[in-house]
């Protein structure tokens, strides 16, 4: 579930709202002329004529959730509806609504989505909707919300750039609108007492105020002070200060000797002490504001309109100012006192108000752009913010090298289209993919050469531009009038080129943006820079990786095998596997996994996977393998002296070694999950193994455990990053992998494929390594053993015995080294081992000869002189054998030596 959705229902859990509550409070006393409603009217009704026909539900609430306005694409949809969905006044306020698109839009003051089931109450799951705050464009308050509500099945991206189209429009109109009872009000006030107050005014400098001003209220005082001038108009603002008083700004038009028109700020100051002020009804009932009202809510009020406050607050109209007081029967100690504060230019206000917006979008970029370390989608980041806050479209080239984390060797001519995006989809821009190539005198490629963002205002008559490709230049013309190119360059290095595009119906470019797209591809560039970093280091590690795990699989009858190497999206681990042939045609089964990641995680897993086959080589028991493998790990960190106890190295490892002459498996695992094992009749079940410690704690030994696999059972290792994963239960987890595998007839490659599809996290956090081994088993007429006492008289006999079935299994020409290995090993057991000896033939893909003994005194391979009468025999079996070696049994040893049969 999104983080935003979660919070809102966990928010509404702890108001105790219930999901299938179906009441709504009810306002029938909403202000039905509020200036959200001039301003939306107009808006809203063009947004009906462009849906007519569909299921859209178009609504207005306040900032206070109060629904003021709807209107539907289908009038006939009204009569279908409960009233909670079609008659204004109800409150879909969070607090008493739940998760709604109204709600949630003020809760979370931006653009929200809340789809399905995402909704709070049961009544509204099977609907859709998107919101957005519309807010007063002067001073940035949520003055209410737009709303889209529709059928799931109308859901379309495309809802998002209508919405903020219609919700910017209402805004400008905001702008616009003042209040017509509010100017008659105070035109009806000023005509009857203007006159009779303003003689009473004691105007003095600012400084003779004795504000005792912090530097923080001159500030507010200087920031209000530009707003008001930015109006235009007449206008008024109460400013609290920080000793608990409130100081009111006027503005008041004037012209200079020059004829140059402004407007002058004056700071008003009530007395030390007015006593509690009087209003006739008369002036009360239209006043904008409560008397309740924190002085700090009420704003500049734009465009010809008034503001009308209190007593002892300042009323400004188009007559003239005046203050309203108790009848004006204080004396004049108590009177305000006015200064001047500012002058300035109406002009002012334009500039205002871009530099709203501007740092607005900044703001909005920080967040928005470098979310994630790809490069591509940092690109898209960059694109979406622009589109529709500065640009209609935007197109993003970067070189190949820099997709690929790289540095290009010639970014101005290596550039591929990387990310289009715009307000609709049929613009005629080259597709991503294709590479792009630019003249001198193109816009991109001046940008790519000055380092500064290039703009042209009218493309129509930009010549560079056209003259580069003619006639693809024609086809954008018919969608774009307007250019800016800004170079994507973060650290000295040209990462690419980002062009801004207008559309016909807009306003064309001008100097101040261009100086916000050059502000916006040099904070993206950072992003595109630090994300191909990543992807550079991220690919050397992921090699690294790779290179230390198995190439291929070796050449082994125990078992079928598949494996799956799937690194973290974040960064790579120190995941490994390993299918290791040992004597006697066992085979070993390991997975492992090193604590962290990165560079560091992957050079262990080397060293630990190294070791690791090594142990296992040597024929130990998987118990004694993780032994070895602790105290190595132990001894790393010790070794090491920069790591601190943040470096400690540690990992975790399961080993299982399987007979297919016995079809038994022994296993140990230190810290691992325990494997999955697949009966051929399809149960899956867990093995409970003793778990062991983490590989490099020490002190407490490794415990194996033995299984009996059946022929064409699967056992499957895998590495905690599967079934781990901070949004799932693992339990749950666990059930799914265990319907994944209940398919005995699929192929270990089969299952390897089926296990990441449905069990893998989609984007997972850590390493996953997975490994499939199922089982077959050694026939029994490829099997052959004697048992004899330790007389070495009976040599000849298992000698004669070995010819025999050699020339049984066709194996004829094996034979003369098979008997003289054999002669050897067993006249090495009667002598130097104690009785009763065993002697056991394996034909598999090669021929093994085992001769094993109670002793646990392993034979040594040594150059004897030419003077010794032995100690020739091993060195005998070692040039006529394979391989050859010793492994160690609970009650005694084998001495074991393996033929190859490739001549045969």
């Amino acid at each position: 579930m999104r983080t935003p959705i979660s919070n809102s229902w966990q928010r509404c859990r702890s108001l105790g709202l219930s999901p299938d509550q179906s009441d709504l409070p009810f306002e029938e006393d909403f202000d039905t002329d509020a200036r959200i409603i001039r301003a939306a009217v107009p808006v809203l009704d063009r947004l009906q004529y462009s849906f007519a026909g569909s299921q859209m539900n178009i609504c207005v609430a306040d900032a206070r959730g109060t629904v003021l306005l709807r209107r539907f694409g289908e009038p006939s949809l009204a009569r279908s509806l409960p009233a909670i969905q079609r008659v204004p006044g109800f409150v879909f306020s969070e607090q008493v609504a739940g998760t709604n698109g109204i709600g949630l839009a003020l809760a979370e003051r931006q653009l929200i989505r809340v789809y399905g089931a995402e909704h709070f109450a049961e009544r509204s799951q099977g609907s859709a909707c998107r919101a957005l705050p519309v807010r007063d464009p002067l001073s940035g308050r949520i003055e209410g919300v737009l709303c889209f509500g529709y059928p799931r099945s109308f859901d379309h991206p495309a809802l998002a750039t209508v919405i903020r189209k219609a919700a910017r429009a209402i805004e400008r109109r905001l702008l616009s609108h003042s209040s017509a009872r509010e100017r008659a009000l105070l035109r009806a006030y000023l005509d009857t007492e203007a006159e009779a107050v303003v003689g009473r005014h004691h105007t003095m400098g600012l400084d003779e105020l004795a504000l005792g001003q912090h530097p923080r209220d001159h500030a507010l005082l200087m920031e209000k002070a530009t707003e008001l001038i930015s109006c235009a108009q007449r206008a008024a603002v109460r400013v609290p200060l920080s000793d608990g008083r409130c100081i009111t700004l006027l503005s008041r038009p004037m012209t200079s000797a020059t004829g140059v028109q402004g407007l002058a700020i004056e700071a008003v100051l009530p007395g030390p002490a007015p006593p509690d002020p009087l209003i006739t009804p008369r002036q009360t009932e239209e006043l904008p504001g409560s008397p309740a009202e924190p002085a700090a809510s009420r704003d500049v009020l734009p465009s010809g309109s008034v503001a009308v406050g209190a007593p002892g607050q300042v009323a400004v109209g188009n007559k003239g100012v005046t203050v309203v007081g108790a009848g004006d029967t204080r004396p004049s100690s108590t009177r305000p006192s006015r200064g001047l504060l500012l002058v300035g230019e109406p002009e002012v206000g334009r500039y205002a108000l871009a530099a709203r917006r501007r740092l607005e979008l900044l703001s909005e970029a920080s967040t928005r752009i470098g979310t994630t370390l790809d490069v591509r989608r940092t690109a898209q980041e960059l694109a979406e913010t622009a589109v529709t806050r500065l640009a209609d479209y935007v197109t993003i080239d970067l070189p190949e090298a820099a997709l690929r984390g790289e540095e290009s060797s010639d970014p101005h001519g290596d550039l591929r289209r990387t990310v289009v995006h715009g307000i609709r989809d049929d613009c005629p821009f080259h597709p991503v993919g294709k590479q792009v190539d630019y003249g001198p005198a193109t816009p991109q490629l001046r940008c790519l050469t000055s380092g500064e963002a290039v703009l042209e205002p009218d493309l129509s008559v930009a010549a560079g531009w056209l003259a580069h490709d003619p006639e693809h230049s024609e086809e954008l013309l018919a969608h774009v009038r307007s250019l800016v190119a800004a170079p994507l360059v973060a650290r000295g290095v040209v990462l690419g080129v980002a062009a801004f595009y207008r559309g016909q119906h807009s306003a064309p470019f001008g100097d101040d943006d261009r100086s916000l797209a050059q502000e916006l591809a040099t904070r993206a560039a950072l992003s595109i820079d630090n994300a191909r970093r990543y992807t550079r280091e991220r690919a050397m590690v992921l090699a690294l990786q790779r290179s230390l795990l198995p190439q291929g699989l070796p050449d082994q009858d125990a078992v079928e095998v598949a494996h799956r190497y799937l690194p973290a999206e974040s960064d790579v681990g120190g995941d490994w596997y390993d299918v290791i042939p040992l004597s006697g045609t066992r085979v070993g089964l390991m997975v492992g996994d090193v604590v962290g990641h990165g560079m560091l995680s992957a050079a262990t897993m080397g060293r630990l996977r190294t070791a690791a086959r090594s142990f296992a080589e040597l024929d130990f028991s998987p118990d004694e393998v993780l032994t070895h493998l602790d105290n190595l790990v132990g001894r790393l960190d010790r070794e090491d002296p920069a790591a601190d106890e943040a470096d400690i190295i540690g990992a975790t490892c399961l080993y299982a070694i399987y007979d297919p002459t016995t079809q038994q498996c022994t296993m140990a695992r230190a810290g691992h999950p325990p494997p999955a094992l697949v009966r051929p009749d399809g149960t899956v079940s867990f093995p409970e193994l003793p778990a062991g410690p983490p590989l490099g704690l020490g002190g407490l030994p490794f415990e194996a455990v033995e299984l009996d696999l059946p022929e064409g059972s699967q056992l499957v290792l895998y590495t905690d990053g599967l079934i781990e994963d901070r949004y799932r239960d693992v339990d749950g987890v666990l059930d799914q992998l265990r319907e994944a595998l209940a398919h005995p007839e699929r192929t270990p490659e089969e299952t390897c494929q089926v296990v990441l599809n449905t069990v893998a996290p989609a984007h997972p956090g850590d390493d996953i390594a997975l490994l499939v081994a199922r089982t077959h088993a050694l026939d029994t007429d490829r099997i052959a053993s004697w048992d004899l006492q330790a007389d070495p008289a009976l040599v000849g006999e298992v000698r004669a015995c070995a010819v025999r079935q050699l020339a049984d299994w066709g194996l004829g020409e094996a034979a003369f080294a098979a008997e003289l290995i054999l002669s050897e090993l067993v006249t090495n057991a009667i002598r130097h081992g104690s009785g009763p000896v065993h002697v056991r033939l394996l034909h598999g893909r090669t021929l093994i000869c085992e001769v094993s003994d109670a002793s646990n005194t392993a034979p040594h391979l040594r150059r004897a002189a030419s003077t010794d009468e032995g100690g020739r025999g091993l060195f005998l079996v070692a040039q006529l054998a394979q391989s050859w070696g010793t492994r160690y049994l609970p009650q005694g040893k084998v001495i074991w030596a393996e033929c190859g049969l490739d001549g045969i």
